[in-house]
């Protein structure tokens, strides 16, 4: 068998596939379905320090290839969570990486300090990226400093690992992954949605109700394994790939890209049974191709034809 263990910062994965954040629910969601603790990771949706309700609806719509959502980052706020869903988590042997929010530095620092006081969570990724909130998100992930700022926050009050979660929609990202090594983060993932918009041509106006969303799922899937491939090329620290993953193929694209990891997000309301293939795939090409451990596949991109 292949060894497809993966070692990001100190924390060491069974395996590169992880849940991507606001897919999956709390993880408990799927725990009828899916063997929790048979993946990588189960990376839970974002928290803020409060509840939290998210847009009105209607707040997703299908597009060609893709999915458009405004949710608001709605969620139950991080005290409920670790008094409500982290036990059963525990329970289920899940290997939990929390979606961190906030509105300020300082918010993002604290839900950072409840977690980490909290028994059963391995990781945090900080989301400064989501494209559809006004206020926190985006405006922290789409200005240099204050991305370096809310992870050297972060960096301050948890031993955790950390991994920043990048938007593509900036010109570099991977001057954000450099910001983010330099002030502390033991990895980056990448990419969140892409700033869109549909419109209902009878009505002229936007679908949903915030206006614009966010772009996920095979569409985007090409400009983000060249996203992850530009970050690799840049940082030292691991690279976590996402963005339109929906078969071992595609995850291994990330990961020839440079990716260490991927997370896999709108492929879950398709086929809540993928992540059985998509290991079996991963192993099965690299057997076929005599590689016996996951590392030594990572970044093996070669150029030219």
């Amino acid at each position: 068998m292949a060894d497809l263990t993966v070692r990001i910062g100190s924390l060491v994965l069974k395996n590169p596939l992880m849940s991507a954040s606001g897919c999956f629910g709390y993880g408990l969601e799927y725990a009828g379905i899916v063997d929790l603790s048979s993946l990588g990771a189960v990376v839970v949706k974002g928290l803020f320090l409060e509840e939290r309700e998210g847009h009105p609806p209607p707040r997703v719509v299908e597009t060609p290839s893709g999915l458009l959502n405004a949710i608001g980052l709605q969620g139950i706020g991080a005290r409920r969570f670790v008094r409500e869903k982290l036990p059963e988590l525990r329970r289920l042997n899940a290997v939990v990486v929390v979606n961190v929010c906030g509105t300020t530095i300082d918010e993002y620092a604290e839900v950072s300090r409840i977690l980490s006081d909290a028994e059963g969570v391995a990781a945090l990724e900080l989301n400064i990226s989501c494209p559809n909130v006004r206020e926190g998100g985006i405006q922290f992930g789409s200005d240099l400093a204050s991305a370096g700022a809310v992870v050297a926050a972060v960096r301050k009050v948890t031993p955790l690992p950390i991994f920043p979660k990048l938007t593509p929609n900036v010109t570099s990202v991977a001057a954000f992954a450099r910001a983010a090594e330099e002030n502390g983060a033991d990895a980056v993932s990448l990419v969140n949605t892409f700033l869109a918009m549909v419109v209902d041509v009878e009505r002229r106006r936007p679908v949903l109700s915030n206006g614009m969303g966010g772009l996920s799922g095979p569409a985007i899937r090409p400009i983000a394994v060249r996203m992850v491939y530009e970050c690799a090329q840049q940082v030292r620290i691991p690279v976590i790939g996402m963005g339109g993953i929906a078969s071992a193929r595609d995850a291994l694209e990330f990961l020839i890209a440079g990716a260490s990891a991927v997370q896999v997000g709108t492929a879950n309301f398709v086929d809540p049974l993928i992540w059985t293939a998509l290991a079996a795939g991963i192993e099965d090409y690299m057997i076929r191709h005599g590689i016996a451990r996951l590392a030594d596949l990572v970044g093996t991109l070669e150029r030219g034809r």
